[in-house]
């Protein structure tokens, strides 16, 4: 029932709903080829006591205990051998299951076919909010993370902000331009993950995929509590009730993302253009003050030094302004995710997204220092800014409106990214396959909950106050950005094509600007919290790795050439004659689905293949894998559109015996069987879905085939 075992998809192969059903290599079609050469069982196409197909006989079906429509007009018969199952085909049977769906649906709207994802590719107007709203967000406090160490120093260490704001905006540059070339090289999706391990190795990609995960989580956990405290500090009563608005704040970015990738771009475009027209004003308004007065700079305010100014201090200033970039990397993750042309659209976007940042990070910086500014305790530079900008009028209030907004939805950038990096990942086994699946709205819908509830255990495990954990930024994105940079310089070493030399050298400046950072976040914060990186990061390697062993040892177990010698159990198939149309269903042609559909054919009764294909694509290709097994058995292949499996798979069952009332039906379906139970969390256990949803329905028999995985 499900695609375990299979081969990882190539680094180009597009995001679609048919990921979950890799295509078979020209080594397994071959072998499959060998194996339907062998095949000797007897093949009488017409020999069905039922038409498969639900619309060539005259007598009409009559209902049954699936549903009040009768399951016969859930499907439509699109060409002569292909049904499409209809949005009631994925509805469940029972009364609750119907009212859990209808709440569903009202949550995040009706079902999207297949067949409509490209419709919900963004344009570059929309994408621009929804892939920046954590990188622009991080103005608000990235300045303020920079000046709070300096200041430590003393008032008079104010100074080096303007030179390291200097440096950073070179770095800023120098990542973002590394970025724009990476996106063309890399059009399918650019993110460290992929480039570092497609240049630089397995563990070097995973590193990079360690570190990304844990930037997308605290993203999620900080923003939301950095905007519920701007709200709290607003509305003191509110104080109390810090953690619950946070997690409500999580349930309302997971519902709406849940919607889809265009339906949440709708939401979220005017709280992100708001801030940037907030903050332009307040920049140009700034400016203005300081040029009536000859941009003399005011004095700051007198602050004793708690620490004396050296080279360490420097650095950690350095690397707590560099949490101004967190977030940019989403572009390049999201590259399938815009309309065509898509590395086009998506660099575009990356250039204004970067030259947003640049411009609003120093000119918030020399801003500062021109009204003389030092970090307090009580106010945020950006609420002091405001306040010396505005100091009558709504202004300041819209301001600190906005920004409380930009923060919230600054962790939708990760609930775009850390789907889309789970996706991947899980594409090439090194995630639960789950992770693959579209939801209803083709949203990664797995991967958005998932992002969802850790996010929320983070924030109540640290009651709402997760300052702590911004140490952790800089050193698990750098890490990325340091392992991607790496990754682009030996693509084009191995590559020269034109102009490689100069790509190469702009990488290069790249990642040595990215590990600098890296390496002096990693030792200048360690004690203060990067250490918890330093050891999750392996950890998380481990444990990507202990899932891609899985699933490679799955698929060796699972692979068409002659399997090693099994257990005397599984060797025999003794035919069993019963009167029965056997019904196999079957996601991929693998050992496991080839056991089963010879066990059903030596019983010697009518037997009929079934499978359920997300779209016309994956449909054409499955018929073609199975011409070339020999075309043994009839096959009956159903298009659902909407991306449910078992729901339109048991309504045509329900629909064959309201066809032929007296007719039993043997379900043979193959199924893993695991030894050790913690890789169940790793399957979607599908065999035992389909007897739940077969349970009311008489005159249906389901039945496995195991094949047994080693270890």
């Amino acid at each position: 029932m499900e695609a375990d075992g299979d081969d990882a998809a190539p680094p180009g192969a597009a995001v679609t709903p048919s990921a979950e059903f890799p295509t078979l290599g020209d080594a397994d079609r071959a072998a499959l080829g060998r194996i339907g050469d062998h095949w000797r069982a007897p093949r009488h196409p017409g020999d069905l006591p039922v038409d498969p197909t639900l619309g060539r006989r005259d007598n009409q079906p009559r209902p049954t205990q699936l549903g009040r429509l009768a399951p016969i007009d859930m499907f439509t018969v699109a060409e002569a051998d292909e049904l499409v199952a209809g949005g009631a085909a994925a509805q469940p049977d029972s009364r609750a299951g119907r009212a859990v769906a209808r709440a569903r649906r009202a949550l995040v709207g009706p079902p999207l076919t297949s067949s409509s994802v490209a419709d919900e590719r963004m344009r570059k107007l929309v994408a621009l909010p929804v892939l920046s709203s954590d990188l622009l967000s991080s103005v608000a406090y990235g300045p303020e993370a920079m000046l709070a160490v300096l200041v430590l120093a003393g008032s008079a260490a104010l100074g080096l902000a303007l030179p390291l704001a200097a440096l950073l905006a070179v770095l800023m540059v120098a990542v973002g331009v590394s970025y724009r070339q990476t996106i063309p090289a890399y059009p399918h999706g650019a993110g460290s993950y992929i480039v570092a391990g497609d240049n630089l190795g397995r563990t070097a990609g995973l590193a990079a995929a360690a570190g990304l995960i844990l930037d997308y989580v605290l993203t999620v956990s900080v923003s939301v509590a950095a905007g519920v405290h701007a709200v709290t500090s607003a509305l003191p009563a509110l104080t109390r009730w810090a953690v619950p608005l946070g997690v409500l704040v999580i349930v309302v970015l997971l519902a709406g993302n849940l919607r889809g990738v265009r339906a949440a771009g709708n939401l979220f475009v005017l709280p992100t253009y708001a801030f940037l027209v907030a903050l332009s004003v307040v920049l140009a308004v700034g400016y203005a003050k300081a040029a009536a007065r000859g941009f003399a700079p005011v004095p700051p305010p007198a602050v004793p030094a708690a620490e004396g100014l050296g080279l360490l201090l420097v650095l950690r200033a350095f690397s707590s302004g560099a949490v101004s970039m967190t977030g940019i990397e989403a572009v390049s993750n999201a590259v399938p995710a815009f309309r065509p042309t898509e590395w086009r659209n998506a660099r575009t976007t990356l250039g204004w997204m970067v030259a947003m940042l640049v411009t609003l990070f120093a000119g918030l910086v020399g801003l500062i220092h021109l009204d003389g500014l030092a970090p307090r305790a009580d106010q945020t530079l950006l609420s002091q800014l405001g306040r010396v900008t505005f100091p009558t009028g709504p202004g300041y209030a819209i301001l600190q409106a906005t920004t409380a907004l930009i923060l919230l939805l600054a962790a939708n950038t990760a609930f775009n990214g850390f789907p889309r990096l789970l996706f991947f990942m899980a594409r090439d086994g090194h995630a639960p396959r789950r992770f693959l699946h579209m939801g209803d709205r083709l949203a990664f819908s797995n991967g958005l909950v998932a992002l969802a509830v850790v996010a929320a255990v983070v924030l109540v495990a640290f009651g709402g106050h997760t300052e702590s954990l911004i140490p952790l930024y800089a050193v698990g994105v750098f890490l990325a950005f340091t392992l991607s940079q790496s990754g682009m310089v030996a693509h084009w070493w191995r590559r020269r094509g034109g102009g490689w030399r100069r790509r190469l050298a702009v990488n290069a400046v790249g990642a040595t600007l990215s590990g600098l950072v890296l390496v002096t976040a990693a030792v200048a914060k360690f004690t203060e919290g990067a250490w918890v990186v330093v050891l999750a990061v392996p950890l998380l390697v481990l444990l990507f790795r202990r899932i891609h062993r899985h699933y490679a040892t799955l698929a060796r177990a699972l692979a068409l050439h002659p399997p090693p010698p099994a257990p005397p159990v599984e060797g025999e198939e003794l035919p069993q004659q019963v009167r029965h149309l056997v019904v196999v269903p079957v996601a991929r042609l693998n050992r496991a689905s080839l056991r089963a559909l010879a066990y059903a054919t030596s019983l010697g009764q009518p037997t009929l293949a079934v499978h359920i294909a997300p779209e016309e694509a994956e449909a054409d290709r499955f018929r073609d894998q199975w011409r070339a097994w020999g075309d043994h058995l009839r096959l009956e292949t159903i298009v659902s559109p909407y991306r449910a499996v078992i729901g339109p798979l048991a309504h045509y069952l329900a629909a064959l015996r309201a066809a032929s009332p007296d007719l039993t039906l043997t379900v043979i379906v193959p199924e893993v069987v695991l030894r050790r139970r913690r890789y169940r969390l790793l399957h979607s256990r599908a065999e035992q879905r389909l007897r739940a949803a077969l349970r009311a329905l008489p005159g249906v028999v389901v039945t496995s085939v195991p094949v047994h995985v080693p270890r």
